[in-house]
């Protein structure tokens, strides 16, 4: 399971840099970012799957089409909220006990 962490925490670095170099490009980079946005979107919906990713989606959507805010690490913000932040409630656990 941490591999897979990881894996998504390099790949959602690399989708915020991504997004981020378009801010050095002067001319082409805002008409990049309409290109960005939807692939973007698409991205977080498949690594985070369920109802958090729908809504971070729609946020990374929005964060690289509105001018300005490409600098905001939109996947590695999403990264820290489900697997640092987020506290999970503790699960009861079962222990078996035989008796003989």
């Amino acid at each position: 399971m941490k591999l897979f962490r990881n894996k998504i925490f390099i790949k959602g670095l690399a989708y915020d840099l991504a997004g981020m170099a378009t801010v050095a490009i002067p001319v082409i980079g805002p008409f990049l970012d309409l290109l960005w946005a939807p692939y973007a979107a698409k991205k977080m919906s498949e690594m985070y799957p369920g109802r958090k990713g729908k809504i971070a989606s729609i946020l990374v959507f929005l964060e690289e089409i509105l001018p300005g805010t490409d600098i905001i690490p939109t996947f590695t913000l999403m990264y820290l909220y489900t697997y640092v932040w987020k506290k999970e409630p503790l699960k009861a656990q079962v222990i078996e006990v035989e008796s003989y």
